[in-house]
């Protein structure tokens, strides 16, 4: 199983100065929290970490030192993939980096994760896993406060916020990519593609609003607030 790790975003609505993915939350990287709680997915044998190209350096060094210290065998392969121009193009790059692994079977299932949500559990990698095992895709899903519909009218109540990480068959997934780039198509998330071509449900698996996503810079006091707790 492979997680696909997603940092080459620019962040510049954190206000920062820099990509959000490298500001420390709670004594490491941001992105570190997410890298470590790939690596800890049950099953998990690579993660693909996507940095944007003039940041490769960078977000090797601010990782260098939460990957598997014992080499290759006494942990999942760790690889760093430069992203590409948008959030598809990023996915894309990171499932051609794996296609081989895929098609030789030896990747199953591939989750993909926004690398700016730091608080994704392992335990919530593993039930969407599990889901993408038996159905198909899955990916989280939690209750949201306070939405409006264009005539500012509260939103149903059976209204939920996607999040990631959001976990696929392998080789559907891959062949949804190559689909899409035949096509000329770019998702707004993973299961966008996948539902387009793949021709297979994906279902939610419950989660919590406390899986956010750090974009505005208040986000950052609560991730931190949230991760020191633990």
């Amino acid at each position: 199983m492979t997680v696909v790790v997603l940092g080459a975003g620019a962040g510049n609505r954190v206000g920062a100065g820099v990509n959000k993915v490298l500001i420390e939350l709670a004594g490491r990287p941001l992105l570190a929290w997410s890298l470590t709680h790939a690596l800890a997915t049950t099953g998990v044998d690579r993660v693909v970490v996507v940095a944007a190209p003039t940041e490769h350096a960078e977000v090797a060094d601010a990782l260098s030192a939460y990957l598997p210290q014992d080499g290759p065998s006494d942990g999942p392969e760790v690889a760093l993939v430069p992203g590409g121009t948008s959030r598809h193009g990023s996915e894309w790059a990171a499932l051609q980096a794996v296609a081989g692994h895929v098609e030789a079977g030896r990747t199953d299932v591939v989750a993909i994760h926004d690398g700016a949500r730091p608080l994704a559990s392992p335990a919530l990698f593993d039930a969407v896993v599990a889901a993408a095992r038996r159905h198909g895709g899955a990916l989280p899903a939690a209750a949201t406060h306070g939405l409006v519909t264009a005539d500012l009218t509260p939103a149903p109540r059976w209204l939920v916020g996607v999040q990631t990480p959001q976990a696929f068959r392998a080789r559907p997934l891959l062949e949804a990519y190559r689909a899409a780039a035949r096509d000329g198509f770019e998702g707004t998330d993973t299961a966008a593609t996948f539902e387009r071509y793949a021709g297979l449900p994906v279902v939610a698996v419950p989660s919590t609003p406390a899986n956010l996503k750090v974009t505005w810079p208040e986000d950052l006091a609560l991730a931190e607030e949230l991760l020191s707790a633990r």
